[in-house]
């Protein structure tokens, strides 16, 4: 599946949080992130994020796309990160 993750972390802990996304996904902007993972690993990177994050003052949303991925991305201004080529 392919998934875009998106944070909002507290500045002491966002270096951790970063470290752990980019092992499972592509860093595409400050924050952001995007690729294709596998179930298993989806539970996995949660897993590792919810002993970081701390509910009551952290947020991390996950896109799930099942079936397709989104069919045009436009990027306007600096391009950061990410891939060469849409997944």
């Amino acid at each position: 599946m392919q998934v875009i993750l998106v944070y909002d972390i507290n500045e002491r802990r966002v270096q951790k949080v970063l470290k752990v996304c980019r092992k499972y996904l592509f860093w595409v902007q400050n924050s952001v992130f995007e690729g294709e993972i596998t179930e298993a690993k989806l539970e996995k990177l949660k897993r590792e994020l919810l002993t970081i994050i701390h509910g009551d003052e952290d947020s991390v949303i996950i896109y799930l796309f099942r079936s397709s991925w989104y069919s045009k991305r436009e990027i306007l201004g600096a391009k950061k990160g990410g891939q060469e080529t849409m997944l």
